[in-house]
């Protein structure tokens, strides 16, 4: 069975660490009771990324999907969650695991911000397609750009578009 952990920085204000359980929760109830959702935060809070793994592992799980919980591929989604989380997936060598890339440049993101904003969706776009500042070289929005053909952001392209 899958399991997606899901991992957010961590914060010192637990109503932050909050907001990741009740995220946790509208996953899991979005996928279904075939998958198995856990969170965990990298820092400053508990449960820790270990603790997350494992009660994923608890669960049932026999693979994991390790999603970093942040906007952009910075240091935090790019180097130290996809360490932290080989560190312990040594720990249970018979469960495979993958990290998924950040956020990135989404258009249902895109489309929260107009919300949030009070402004109108005045056009569709295609998930599959860049939409890079004109006149900037590819790769410039980084590995979470659907023209880099990252695997999270392809499946989640097809799935928008059928």
């Amino acid at each position: 069975m899958k399991g997606i952990l899901i991992i957010d920085h961590g914060s010192m204000k637990e109503a932050a660490n909050h907001m990741l359980e009740c995220v946790g929760e509208l996953v899991q109830r979005m996928a279904g009771e075939g998958v198995i959702v856990r969170v965990a935060h990298m820092e400053l809070a508990a449960p820790t990324i270990a603790e997350g793994f494992a009660a994923c592992v608890a669960a049932g799980a026999t693979e994991i999907v390790a999603f970093p919980y942040m906007l952009s591929p910075g240091k935090h989604s790019t180097r130290d969650i996809p360490r932290m989380v080989a560190e312990i997936s040594a720990e249970h060598p018979g469960i495979p695991v993958q990290v998924t890339t950040a956020f990135g440049v989404n258009e249902q993101l895109a489309a929260v911000v107009l919300a949030k904003s009070g402004v109108a969706l005045a056009a569709r776009v295609d998930p599959r397609r860049c939409e890079r500042p004109a006149g900037t070289p590819e790769r410039y929005c980084g590995d979470g750009c659907a023209e880099n053909n990252a695997p999270a952001t392809l499946r989640l392209a097809e799935s928008l578009t059928g």
